[in-house]
């Protein structure tokens, strides 16, 4: 997909977080764009479905050159097992119906945004496309089968996905923002250093990444982690937090055990009534485990360079989050 040229561009899940800046970008650069939305809300120009439960119209994707396909069922650790085929619904079967309008039409090129949830995390070492440990969620698992569909259906001659590790910027939905939250309100608890490794990455650095891989003839066929290029301990995340909404450092430092010991109780409780207490040990391992991968391959490849850090962008999301 070439800038120099106007190219006809489809994004789904356009009024969702990374839909959003994708559009924005997209508008910089004068393409004619096509958005799809699941639910109808007032702007011009949106088409409005539910990909697997509407009829996909021809219309669709008639005329398309590319699809940045964001569209999906987000990961949700409170979902109860009789919801989870509602991940198989959305991600896989939605994204075959779109794969099949696009093919149909003649679409060119195909970039799915997926999650480094589509591959199992092994250990504490860092991960990259190579690792094949299956993935161990519903979530995770109805994304490879979706990755699977666009890179080997034969559906259109230029597919990619862009497994992303965790999306920051300026959004109030996610981890970041509720422990943003908890912080400010000072409910959070000050963990202690246990150095473990997180990944993430801007949302206009995701953006960036997207439209190398469009535009790149050698990404078709390519799976693509994107991350920011370091990786953060939660420790580091809640000083920096800290420091960005104007509150002073503390040295205070909550115990690992006692956290373990308040996990195991949530665990209980979750038993007892049926659904997820808030802070339980899936709760505790978000915070104090690792999930690092490397971005290595789409900077050898496509020319990726990420522009942002978490620790510079903190200021500018605090200030989002409080007006």
């Amino acid at each position: 997909m070439r800038h120099n040229k106007k190219n006809k561009v489809l994004v789904t899940g356009a009024n969702g977080f990374i839909g959003q800046a994708m559009v924005k970008v997209l508008n910089e650069y004068d393409h004619d764009i096509r958005t799809l939305v699941r639910k109808q809300i007032n702007v011009n120009g949106h088409i409005s479905l539910d990909l697997f439960k509407d009829n996909i119209p021809y219309e669709l994707c008639e005329g398309i050159d590319c699809i940045f396909h964001f569209a999906g069922k987000a990961h949700d650790l409170s979902i109860s097992q009789k919801d989870e085929i509602c991940y198989w619904h959305v991600n896989t079967e939605g994204t075959r119906k779109l794969l099949e309008a696009a093919h149909r039409s003649g679409v060119q090129s195909f970039i799915y945004f997926s999650s480094v949830k589509a591959a199992g995390f092994n250990g504490q070492q860092l991960i990259d496309e190579q690792n094949h440990t299956p993935a161990d969620t519903p979530y995770g698992q109805s994304k490879y089968a979706a990755e699977q569909l666009v890179l080997h259906g034969g559906f259109v001659p230029h597919p990619v996905v862009i497994r992303p590790s965790m999306v920051y910027g300026n959004t109030e939905k996610g981890n970041l923002p509720r422990m943003i939250d908890a912080i400010r309100k000072g409910v959070f608890p000050p963990i202690p250093e246990v150095h473990n490794k997180r990944s993430m990455v801007h949302v206009e650095d995701v953006v960036q990444a997207a439209l190398l891989a469009a535009e790149k003839p050698e990404a078709a066929g390519q799976v693509y982690i994107v991350t920011d290029g370091h990786s953060y301990s939660t420790r580091q995340i809640y000083n920096w937090i800290r420091e960005a909404l104007g509150k002073p450092q503390l040295s205070l430092k909550m115990p690992l055990a006692l956290l373990r010991a308040m996990a195991k109780v949530g665990d209980g409780i979750g038993k007892l009534r049926g659904r997820r207490f808030m802070f339980d040990s899936d709760a505790l391992d978000k915070l104090i485990g690792s999930a690092w991968y490397s971005s290595a391959k789409i900077e050898r490849e496509l020319g990726f360079k990420p522009g942002h850090d978490l620790k510079s962008s903190l200021p500018e999301i605090v200030r989002y989050l409080e007006k």
